[in-house]
């Protein structure tokens, strides 16, 4: 059995490209409003697709699915294992809901620099952990 991460993101100059002329302010926007639908509770579903998909709108990066070849030649995408939604709603209650707004406004602060864009990065990737304990 042989496992791999497969990418599907665009080359790295259109990527930079879409960064420079809207991925930088655009993902300030987006990450606004997918905060804003989380913590209503009502539009978390929707906030966590947005926080899911903010490394694609800030840079068209996508998501690295983990793929399983088995021995009957079967292709499957692995989900990782998550915490137990009691354990993940009591965190978003007394942590997440905040400590994730303070984790996207540094995230999107670093972002507007040049130095720390990686970190920027790195931080966009690991949201929805900081808001719910999603794990990637």
């Amino acid at each position: 059995m042989s496992s791999h991460a497969v990418k599907q993101s665009p080359n790295l100059l259109i990527r930079v490209i879409w960064f420079l002329l809207l991925g930088w302010w655009l993902s300030g926007i987006w990450t606004v409003i997918a905060w804003v639908l989380c913590i209503s509770i009502i539009g978390l579903p929707l906030g966590i697709i947005m926080l899911n998909a903010l490394p694609q709108v800030t840079t068209l990066r996508s998501r690295d699915l983990v793929t399983v070849l088995d021995a009957r030649g079967v292709i499957t995408v692995v989900d990782t294992d998550q915490y137990p939604l009691l354990i993940r709603a009591v965190y978003f209650v007394f942590v997440g809901w905040w400590f994730s707004a303070i984790w996207l406004s540094v995230a999107w602060l670093l972002g507007s620099t040049v130095v720390l864009l990686p970190v920027s990065f790195w931080m966009i990737n690991r949201a929805p952990a900081a808001l719910l304990l999603t794990r990637n």
